[in-house]
């Protein structure tokens, strides 16, 4: 595992509905990295990745609008794709990133970043997809697994729910097992569910995706479920110019579970884009 941290300092960005709070690290030549973390997460969820990253490179690692320590209620309109999109491409512009960004989404977070690539390109110079799961425009919708989480949390369950989620994204018994600050994130974020599930099954239009021109990162947990390796193929075949990789010893989670792997990887793809 590696040494530990100090924090990174913490900025709030004002919005016109809001604020978008978010740390950044490093003073690195070149294109920043921007983080996108996925579902009950926050910047919190790099805490590998920061320190590490910011040793060559300057890191953005917003919390999506929503998420903690934002303290709005949910469901809230700002928690949607479209509109994380929009307020990071306004991020990157208000800190005068006007050349783009390494824009590397997690889960959730990687269709915001690829919303990100789609509406604002010349702020993307390299795009990494780290275990999407987002429906493709062209496919059926199915079940929203993560429906009896929500209704969990309704009925007051809020670790019930939480469990739920997690064991289904990252396998049975994950949530029992999980360390101590990443089950606080989580809890901190559970609410951000009412709103994720009115979005639910939100697709990507596949001929969106296929215009993507900047280089392309596809990266999976060799363990993570087997529907984050079929988003990965469809990508994959949609975009044949991109990069592909599988993360040894972990699943879903991989940047926390292998996170030197993880870094490796992503640097290495960076520093040739």
């Amino acid at each position: 595992m590696p040494a530990p941290r100090t924090e990174p300092p913490h900025h709030i960005l004002p919005l016109p509905e809001g604020g978008l709070h978010y740390t950044q690290a490093g003073t690195g030549a070149g294109a920043p990295v921007l983080l996108i973390h996925g579902s009950l997460c926050d910047y919190r969820y790099w805490r590998w990745q920061v320190p590490a990253f910011a040793e060559t490179r300057r890191v953005l690692a917003p919390s999506l609008r929503g998420c903690w320590p934002d303290t709005q209620s949910h469901p809230q309109a700002a928690y949607a794709i479209d509109a994380h999109a929009r307020d990071l491409a306004h991020l990157l512009r208000a800190l005068d990133e006007h050349d783009g960004a390494h824009v590397i989404g997690h889960s959730r977070g990687a269709q915001v970043a690829l919303s990100l690539a789609i509406e604002a390109p010349e702020l993307c110079r390299s795009l990494t997809l780290a275990d999407p799961g987002f429906r493709f425009a062209d496919e059926p919708e199915t079940p929203v697994f993560y429906a009896d989480a929500v209704q969990r949390l309704q009925d007051g369950d809020a670790e019930g729910a939480l469990e739920q989620f997690i064991d289904t994204v990252n396998g049975d018994e994950t949530w029992r097992k999980m360390v101590g600050w990443f089950k606080d994130m989580a809890r901190d974020n559970a609410v951000t569910l009412l709103s994720q599930i009115r979005e639910a099954n939100l697709p990507v239009a596949p001929q969106e995706a296929a215009g993507v021109t900047c280089p392309v990162l596809l990266i999976g947990g060799a363990q993570s479920p087997a529907k984050y390796a079929t988003r990965q193929d469809r990508l994959q075949a949609l975009l044949p110019q991109s990069k592909r990789v599988r993360i040894a010893l972990a699943a879903h989670g991989m940047n926390l579970a292998n996170p030197r792997a993880f870094n490796r990887a992503v640097l290495e793809f960076i520093a040739g884009a």
